[in-house]
């Protein structure tokens, strides 16, 4: 039986370049060539990280950003320990439409931690595109959530980063430790109970 100890959410318009972040932190790659392609409700991956002397397994889900899923995207934030909002610094659509995420997470889960994510860092550092979104913006508006990270997926730059802050603030959170702790502790009686009543069993 598989279990996720923390779940984490991808937020953002479609275009912000969320799965690829997702590929580049589970699989260290980027696919430059690939055209582009929507995702459909959300897609799941699933990867193992250390904090605080101990394995955790880390669950992300990956939501579509076009508006036409909006309501499908909506129930895959229900149980989210942290959200990653994505926005892309050279498009200002992209950080208006930000809020309107992180005011929908909230109706679902007030509690979850929140981490603004920049996108396509590269770009910016090359001159390739041009800022749209103000840094003074940014900043004010990241105080009251939990991190705001500047990423590029083609290079790797702070995707790691971003994952071990989160998986080291729920590892580090009384409250979601707890129920880590108290699922882990069902799941091995659920293990235990499967265990013996396949012994009930001849598959002979």
């Amino acid at each position: 039986m598989s279990r996720c100890d923390f779940k984490i959410v991808l937020l953002g318009s479609e275009h912000v370049g969320k799965t690829s972040l997702v590929l580049r932190f589970v699989n260290c790659r980027f696919n430059a060539g690939t055209p582009y392609q929507n995702t459909i409700g959300a897609a799941f991956c699933a990867k193992t990280m250390h904090s605080n002397g101990k394995d955790f397994n880390i669950g992300i889900w990956d939501t579509a950003g076009s508006e036409r899923y909006q309501a499908m995207t909506k129930m895959y934030y229900r149980g989210a320990h942290a959200a990653i909002i994505c926005y892309e610094p050279s498009c200002l659509a992209s950080w208006t439409r930000l809020r309107h995420w992180l005011q929908e997470l909230r109706t679902v889960e007030e509690d979850c931690k929140v981490y603004l994510c920049a996108t396509k860092k590269d770009l910016l550092d090359s001159g390739a595109v041009v800022r749209e979104v103000p840094e003074d913006i940014v900043a004010t508006y990241s105080q009251g959530l939990s991190g705001h990270f500047m990423t590029s997926s083609k290079t790797g730059e702070n995707v790691e980063e971003l994952f071990q802050k989160i998986v080291d603030d729920c590892a580090a959170d009384v409250s979601v430790m707890k129920n880590v702790e108290e699922m882990r502790v069902q799941l091995a009686k659920e293990e235990a109970a499967f265990k013996a009543k396949s012994k009930d069993y001849c598959f002979c």
